[in-house]
């Protein structure tokens, strides 16, 4: 594997072969990161995986500093992985202007859930996503589901933009006990680490609670009535909702009945740590 921090480089590396596969992470890689490689590496393609912390994303009251930055340790998962390339740029050669050109995208999807209450952060997403894919131009770029309105939010950039690549979703990679790999979850205490998969279990709760749902009230209160229980186990919830897989919307009553493809997505602080999961139900 190489690895190349500057744009230069990488275009020289990426001249070499065709049809790339990107990875794009953030660095401080486990088990789900190398997931998606492995799948990257399914396409038959060539695997070329960036590592970024990208500031535009995080807002001001949020943990961009303190994010973890393992680099060698990355790139030795990366190798053993079968990666072919890491670019791994630094912010002055990712931004060495200010980035006053940014994606805006739709807030119909970026203004609810995790765009209401981290304000900015898909705008963040979708210019330094799109970024990427201008200075790599894969065929190919692999997400996993577990940042699901992301996953979503970037498909349609991609299909506005007519962008000629393929977005692959993986499912999200999970610990035995059911809790959603992170790079955060390394914030958990010992005692939150063990009640962190209650996050999943609540809304595998409400997942299954809500095939008796038959009017968008009777969601809402099975919703309220899992975040209070959340709740009382000491975390903070943002939100635990059902909402329509292909946009993100409560579903209608019609909706209910006909029995419309959902995904419960829930949002929620364990100390200072805010973990997010979803499920597809």
């Amino acid at each position: 594997m190489h690895t190349v921090h500057t744009l230069a480089e990488l275009r020289a590396e990426l001249r070499r072969r065709s049809d790339w596969a990107l990875v794009p992470t953030m660095g401080n890689l486990h088990a789900g990161h190398l997931a998606l490689v492995a799948r990257a590496r399914e396409l038959k393609a060539p695997v070329v995986a960036s590592i970024f912390v990208n500031r535009l994303q995080f807002g001001p009251n949020e943990d961009f500093d303190r994010y973890p930055r393992t680099l060698p340790r990355d790139a030795q998962l990366l190798q053993e992985a079968g990666c072919d390339l890491l670019f791994a740029p630094d912010e002055a050669e990712m931004y060495p202007q200010p980035q006053v050109f940014r994606i805006q995208p739709d807030p119909a999807l970026a203004g609810i859930l995790e765009g209401a209450v981290r304000p900015g952060h898909f705008e963040g997403v979708a210019t330094v996503v799109m970024k990427l894919f201008q200075m790599v131009q894969p065929r190919w770029a692999v997400f996993g589901k577990k940042d699901y309105q992301q996953l979503l939010l970037i498909r349609r950039m991609v299909a506005q933009f007519a962008l000629p690549l393929d977005i692959v979703g993986l499912d999200t990679v999970r610990d035995a006990d059911g809790l959603a790999l992170s790079s955060r979850n390394g914030y958990l205490s010992a005692a939150q680490r063990a009640e962190a998969p209650a996050l999943q279990r609540a809304l595998l709760g409400l997942a299954n609670d809500a095939r008796h749902a038959a009017t968008p009230a009777q969601l809402l209160a099975l919703e309220t009535r899992a975040a209070r229980d959340l709740a009382a186990r000491g975390w903070a919830p943002d939100y635990l909702t059902l909402r329509r897989r292909g946009d993100l919307l409560p579903p209608g009553e019609q909706e209910l009945r006909q029995g419309v493809d959902l995904v419960a997505l829930g949002a929620a602080r364990l100390g200072p740590t805010r973990l997010i999961d979803n499920l597809e139900c």
